[in-house]
């Protein structure tokens, strides 16, 4: 990872935890290619890597034949590990547990404000008018629904956090029984019938060939007049275009974290609506929070040295369905 971002998330206290367990060179690097950096990968047992790191492949493999096991102080292993790693029998653990929870609170938060139309209406007041909306059913938590798409860490964590708050819970995960889903506070319902049914739709599915714009037009088009569609996700879960004709007429309202493509370009539409924000990717574990990452990487490294189980790993088979 660059200097910056180990900064972050391994700060000197982190360090020192990291010695006790290991030998630990005073090398960070970003560039798998120096003199220096391949001279230490021959004798690497434990690689940490995070944001920015090179591509772990089979040349990276070939310069580190002692590697047994990938820390990633990150979320998704994909974009940076290959295939050959897991192939060689490699472990790997991904931080993804750590960085759901920033997540899950920035959702939350989204749901409340939402819940609120707190957005629109902060949009109505800065072009100086005002609704005094406190006695209208149209806001609050209360009495209201949420439907949840994806059943992942983030997702079952969002859940736990909505639970006792007044609102009904939908969920839809093709690999969520209706059992689990009631322990998790939730109906299980297939994603019409959570699309028609909510008022306010959060994402938390993994961007695969299957649910590359899930939300196309004629699913957005079953979301009901005044629905809020909430995505901490990934931007290709959506039809952009159809998302921009459904808010355009205030139809619906979005809270955008992630966009496709992402970022939009300087004067994309979706920027100047008043019923849609949109953050530049800062659900997850960001700042302060990156510190996070580290933290649960380094407590991999002391249960990988002890011969523990990882909280994190990630294995081959749970790539397909995995972000």
């Amino acid at each position: 990872m660059p200097p910056t971002v180990a900064a972050l998330a391994l700060p000197d206290d982190l360090r020192t935890r990291l010695r006790m367990v290991c030998d630990v060179p005073d090398l960070v690097a970003d560039d798998f290619t120096r003199p220096e950096v391949r001279k230490a990968l021959a004798h690497t047992e434990v690689l940490i890597s995070g944001w920015g790191c090179p591509a772990v492949d089979a040349g990276l493999l070939a310069d580190a034949p002692r590697l047994s096991a990938v820390l990633h102080a990150a979320g998704s292993v994909k974009p940076v590990l290959a295939p050959a790693v897991w192939e060689r029998g490699i472990t790997v653990s991904s931080a993804a547990l750590a960085n759901a929870g920033p997540v899950a609170d920035y959702t939350v938060a989204a749901i409340r404000l939402a819940a609120k139309r707190a957005f629109r209406l902060a949009a109505d007041y800065r072009g100086g008018h005002h609704q005094d909306l406190t006695l209208s059913s149209r806001t609050g938590m209360l009495d209201r629904t949420v439907g949840i798409v994806g059943a992942s860490k983030i997702g079952r964590l969002v859940l736990e956090r909505l639970a006792g708050t007044g609102v009904r819970l939908l969920v839809h995960d093709p690999y969520l029984g209706p059992d689990e889903a009631t322990e998790l506070g939730a109906q299980s319902v297939s994603l019409d019938r959570l699309l028609t049914g909510s008022d306010i739709v959060s994402l938390h599915a993994p961007l695969l060939p299957e649910t590359r714009h899930l939300l196309d037009e004629r699913a957005l088009g079953l979301l009901r007049d005044g629905a809020v569609l909430i995505n901490t996700a990934r931007g290709g879960l959506v039809d952009t275009d159809a998302l921009l004709t459904h808010c355009a007429d205030g139809r619906i309202d979005a809270v955008l974290d992630v966009t496709d493509p992402e970022p939009l370009p300087p004067g994309h539409p979706l920027l100047a609506l008043p019923n849609v924000l949109v953050t530049p990717h800062i659900a997850g574990a960001m700042g302060s929070e990156v510190r996070l990452l580290g933290e649960f990487a380094v407590d991999e490294a002391e249960r990988f040295a002890s011969g523990k189980p990882l909280l994190g790993e990630v294995r081959a088979e749970d790539l397909p369905r995995i972000a």
